[in-house]
């Protein structure tokens, strides 16, 4: 040790007196420190000792000024200490290298922190506000569901939804401008017209495409029994009338059609049910094929199309081949399991590219649907029925639409757009009209909460029990509220802990709980990202849309999993479990995995415990030729241990690929390299090696134990130094600190949930939540409950300088309220 060295020095030149001296100071120098850090040194010395020496006034390192802040007092600059809770909760500070208390000093030092803010903040709460929020597109889809039993595909109707903080639900990015407005009217215009079933719906085509990396050799799960390939579409049928199929085949880079050596049999069906048959290929189609003219591929499409009376509505449709043999054709040594691998081949079998559906041609009338029911809770007799009838109707949507009871002013409004509309036409263009107008209305598109009158500036005050329930179902249902809900809310009951509670596990329960998988999830954990994938097909042939899509469905049952059987949360890092079809289980190396239909399998394999085993995480944190330490660090950073990245400095050198002809690399050997950029070094050194130890999974996420001709190193090393050494390694050290974790997540479905940024007065809520996960092991029904009751989820500040009020002064208000 650099003291001892000291003292060694010093015995040559001092006499046996001083000696004497000199040795009992040390001595007592060190007993001295040694009995500092076994009685608990204040937070000022620790912060003294540690911390200063990089963040203070003159170096400001990371915009900590922590000479000037007072540990002791944290109320007076909260958001620098929840800084430093962040870093020391993550083990990221101080930095590898540097002198750093013993463990149970540091968690000491936090822990007072903590206490000491959560208590600051019990004081003055400051559960923030948000702006009036915009429905965003998946909101809106899911709105269209609730409230008018349609479902339309909105991607055509509405533009993407920018995203903050990861996710495109916060309400600050959620803007209306003039050219968003004409869509959302437009979207309008058509939503009404196919909800009410307007007969003068002009026919149209609407058109289906197949990726074109999907395998069509085997069944493809949602179609019928005894078929392969094809394309599985969810097609709302505007009117009963007859509709027109037609279905273009795929053709090779010689613009020729596939598969036409041997004859196959097309089914088109409705609901499982055959309404068209026909026959291609075969020694006629294939000579015709051969002609330099298009007759012979016309003839085929001419065979395939079909014209079908369908009633009105939502149904399944289904295009694809009647399954024959597995046999390979002549020539075929060794095929990949992607069957488009080849773009020259002709040979195998035929594949669809698209199908557009048109009509109505010949419509009979609206028909009964799903949409029409939900609409029309009544049917005029006679022309004095029509306006009380029209009178029930909308008051039924608007107050689900707008989210509570409907004034008579808003009624008198809708009424008179009924009127307008009846005066051209039916009854029914009368609702027609009204409806257009109800979802154009901002209380439809946009969720107000307006403060109350009698609230100071700058107060905390409770929201109302509707603007709750409107909280509640836009967080766990990506939709309006419910029936159930809305009269609990409207009774004021919702406010009540043992009610809100009930609701809360009646909407988990609910099948529409299905958003916080594709919303939440799809979006924290990168889901959506799966898609938009595409690697490289002579580095990865075997990938394909089925096995993207599988990799989606695995993770999307998992997480599904977790919610509607309550699970720890710490199972989506652990769980022994996963969900599987034959094409995934292939992928993985799993045996005695048959058929397209997902099922729950146990995982045998340690190393593909969890979500950093499963594909889809593995796939988009991979380049579309290599992995990326870079990019796997860096999201189990930012979402598994919420500690962000700082942004890469401007002109950055992209990593360096193998040079042709050279002796290739492996991706931690060129990013050593990159790192002695120094530059580079800054953010790398943090990222690097927490990626390092998933490098046996390859960019598509299958097992290796070489990467350019060279074993792969996996070890790595934390941020807290704690050193790993392949993904079991990983995934238990980072089990080791399970509320690091828990507070990850909370903090993302907080933000979610909220519709806005966390900010640092949010800390004591999430910290809060994660004790009470804690105490009912982590359970995600105690994560759901604990943001429904936290006070940044049912309070808000009314907007003013004004500091907020104390717990006490709004519980004695919220009582005087409840007397009155």
């Amino acid at each position: 040790m650099p003291g001892r060295r000291t003292f060694s020095a010093r015995l040559t030149v001092v006499s046996r007196p001083r000696l004497s001296l000199c040795l009992l100071t040390s001595i007592s120098a060190w007993v001295g420190l040694t009995c500092m850090q076994a009685a608990d040194p204040t937070p000022r010395a620790l912060v003294d000792q540690y911390c200063v020496t990089c963040h203070n006034e003159k170096l400001k390192t990371a915009g900590l000024l922590l000479d000037k802040a007072d540990p002791g007092n944290v109320s007076l600059d909260a958001e620098t200490w929840e800084k430093v809770v962040r870093k020391l909760r993550a083990g990221a500070m101080p930095p590898q290298g540097m002198p750093r208390p013993d463990h149970a000093t540091l968690e000491h030092f936090v822990e007072t922190l903590e206490t000491s803010l959560d208590r600051a903040a019990a004081q003055r709460p400051n559960p923030g506000r948000t702006v009036a929020h915009r429905l965003n597109r998946a909101e809106y889809a899911n709105a269209m569901h609730d409230l008018l039993s349609i479902d339309v595909d909105v991607t055509g109707l509405l533009p993407a939804d920018d995203e903050s903080y990861g996710f495109d639900n916060i309400a600050e990015t959620l803007r209306m401008s003039p050219v968003l407005l004409e869509r959302y009217l437009s979207a309008a215009r058509k939503i009404s017209r196919l909800a009410v079933g307007d007969t003068n719906i002009i026919p149209s085509y609407e058109t289906y495409r197949v990726r074109p990396d999907l395998g069509q050799d085997e069944h493809i799960e949602g179609l019928p029994l005894g078929t392969r390939g094809g394309i599985l579409i969810h097609h709302n049928f505007a009117l009963d009338g007859q509709y027109i199929f037609k279905t273009k085949l795929a053709l090779n880079t010689s613009a020729k059609v596939r598969g036409l050596d041997y004859p196959n049999d097309f089914v088109i069906t409705v609901d499982g049910a055959i309404v068209h048959k026909a026959t291609m290929g075969g020694k006629a189609d294939e000579d015709a094929s051969d002609d330099n003219s298009s007759d012979g591929e016309n003839a085929i499409l001419a065979r395939l199309e079909a014209k079908v009376p369908i009633k009105a509505g939502p149904h399944t449709v289904g295009v694809a081949f009647i399954q024959k043999t597995s046999a390979q054709p002549d020539g075929v040594m060794e095929p990949y399991l992607r069957s488009t691998v080849d773009p020259l081949e002709q040979r195998g079998v035929p594949l669809i590219d698209n199908v557009s559906i048109g009509g109505p041609f010949d419509a009979t009338g609206p028909g009964d649907t799903p949409s029409r029911r939900r609409i029309f809770v009544c049917r005029p007799t006679s022309t004095a029925e029509e306006v009380p009838c029209a009178k029930k109707i909308l008051t039924t949507l608007a107050r689900r639409a707008y989210r509570r009871p409907v004034g008579e002013g808003e009624m008198e409004r809708l009424l008179g757009f009924y009127q307008q509309g009846r005066n051209e036409g039916s009854f029914d263009q009368g609702i027609e009209s009204a409806l257009r107008f109800m979802l154009t209305d901002p209380k439809f598109t946009f969720r107000f909460e307006r403060d109350p009158g009698n609230v100071a500036a700058g107060a905390v005050y409770h929201v109302d029990d509707l603007e709750l329930a409107s909280r509640l179902s836009f967080f766990m249902w990506s939709s309006i509220p419910d029936d159930q809900l809305l009269t609990v809310a409207a009774q004021g009951k919702l406010h009540d802990p043992a009610t809100l509670e009930a609701q809360v596990r009646r909407m988990l329960a609910d099948p529409r709980s299905e958003a916080l998988v594709s919303n939440f999830a799809g979006q924290w954990l990168y889901l959506r990202n799966v898609n938009g994938a595409n690697p490289n097909v002579e580095e990865f042939p075997d990938f394909d849309d089925n096995l993207r899509e599988g990799f989606r469905k695995e993770t999307d049952l998992f997480f599904d999993s977790i919610i509607h059987e309550d699970r720890s949360i710490l199972d989506l890092l652990n769980a022994n479990y996963t969900f599987v079809n034959e094409r995934l289980a292939r992928h993985y190396g799993i045996p005695d995995v048959y058929g397209s239909r997902f099922r729950r399998i146990t995982v045998t394999d340690d190393a593909r415990r969890g979500l950093l085993g499963q594909g889809s995480f593995l796939l988009v944190t991979s380049y579309a030729t290599r992995t990326s330490p870079v990019l796997r660090g860096k999201w189990i950073l930012e979402n598994v241990l919420g500690t962000p990245v700082p942004p890469p400095p401007p002109n950055v050198p992209a990593l360096k690929e193998n040079a042709p002809g050279a002796k290739p690399l492996t991706v931690r050997a060129r990013l050593e390299e990159h790192r002695k950029n120094p530059a580079c070094a800054v953010c790398h050194k943090i990222m690097d090696p927490v990626g390092f130890s998933l490098e046996n999974f390859d960019a598509v996420g299958q097992w290796r134990d070489v990467d350019a001709g060279n074993p792969i190193d996996a070890s790595g090393v934390l941020v807290d130094g704690t050193k790993v050494d392949g993904p079991v390694a990983l995934r238990q050290a980072i089990l080791s600190r399970p509320q690091t974790f828990a507070s990850t997540m909370t903090e993302k479905m907080l933000t979610y949930a909220l519709g806005r940024g966390i900010e640092y007065y949010d800390m004591p809520a999430v910290r809060a939540i994660v004790r009470e996960m804690a105490n009912n092991d982590y359970r995600f029904s105690s994560l759901v409950l604990g943001i429904v009751k936290s006070a940044p989820f049912q309070m808000r500040v009314k907007k003013g300088d004004v500091q907020p009020e104390s717990v006490a002064q709004v519980e004695s208000k919220k009582s005087v309220e409840r007397v009155q």
